[in-house]
């Protein structure tokens, strides 16, 4: 569609870097609003904690798609210094939780409530995200003849003149529901601490499971009959399960009083 959206000399905007920066810095916004309002953090928190969770969540988004390609980079190690593509959200999900979890004990923040705050978010940036795939036509979706297919003409990555399945387009609107969804469910005025994360975590392996039926970029890796992001949601699924039973067992604590 427009992977490159305009240029001034050598400087060139990329649709998707920009759609990425949006959304981390619409979530990041956003967030220390409500973190004012909650006095969960003090303000400017999310700053701090957002820049170094980009960090993390880049270099294990950048790790585990190395994992997928590793043959390829026994033959040709150079491709590692390739870093105008190729990284794998969920790697930068796991990157970015478990930095946020070292930085809230760092900064002595109870991490259950942080990631409660930040779980809607991480849903609204990647709808944003996402619309910067489609803009780029990458991650995209299987061929399909349905009225709804998307023919890109001019892309970096997804194939041309051939009718895909709008795999990105529908992963942004799911996601934006999700976000709809976890915004609610933190927002009950009572609550358990840590359940709109595990939620976070169900919704999106389940619907990353699904969802990679549809892809049709074959350069994701696979793990036996599966690819290897449908691998990883089985495990996360998991986890957010018994987070969420783990954290129901808590006492009920008020938020907004």
């Amino acid at each position: 569609m427009f992977p490159e959206l305009f240029s001034v000399g050598s400087f060139t905007v990329y649709s998707y870097g920009l759609m990425t920066a949006l959304g981390i810095f619409s979530a990041v916004l956003l967030g220390e609003y409500y973190l004012k309002k909650t006095k969960i953090a003090e303000e400017g928190f999310l700053i701090g904690m957002g820049i170094a969770c980009v960090i993390g969540g880049y270099a294990c988004s950048k790790l585990l798609f190395w994992i997928t390609i590793l043959p390829e980079l026994i033959e040709n190690p150079a491709k590692m210094l390739d870093f105008s593509g190729g990284y794998v959200v969920f790697g930068g999900l796991i990157g970015g939780v478990l930095t946020g979890y070292f930085y809230c004990r760092y900064k002595r923040v109870d991490f259950w409530k942080i990631f409660d705050l930040v779980a809607p978010l991480v849903a609204l940036a990647q709808c944003i995200g996402r619309i910067g795939c489609f803009l780029a036509g990458c991650c995209y979706g299987l061929p399909t003849e349905s009225v709804f297919g998307i023919v890109f003409h001019n892309s970096l990555y997804s194939p041309t003149d051939v009718k895909l399945f709008p795999i990105q387009l529908v992963s942004a609107g799911l996601n934006l529901l999700n976000f709809l969804f976890l915004k609610v469910l933190w927002k009950k005025t009572t609550r358990k601490s840590g359940t709109t994360g595990a939620a976070y975590i169900i919704t999106y392996s389940i619907g990353r499971f699904i969802l990679e039926y549809f892809r049709g970029d074959l350069n994701r890796g696979s793990v036996g009959m599966f690819s290897t992001s449908q691998f990883i949601s089985i495990f996360t699924l998991g986890i957010g399960v018994v987070m969420m039973i783990y954290r129901l067992r808590k006492r009920e604590e008020l938020l907004f009083r």
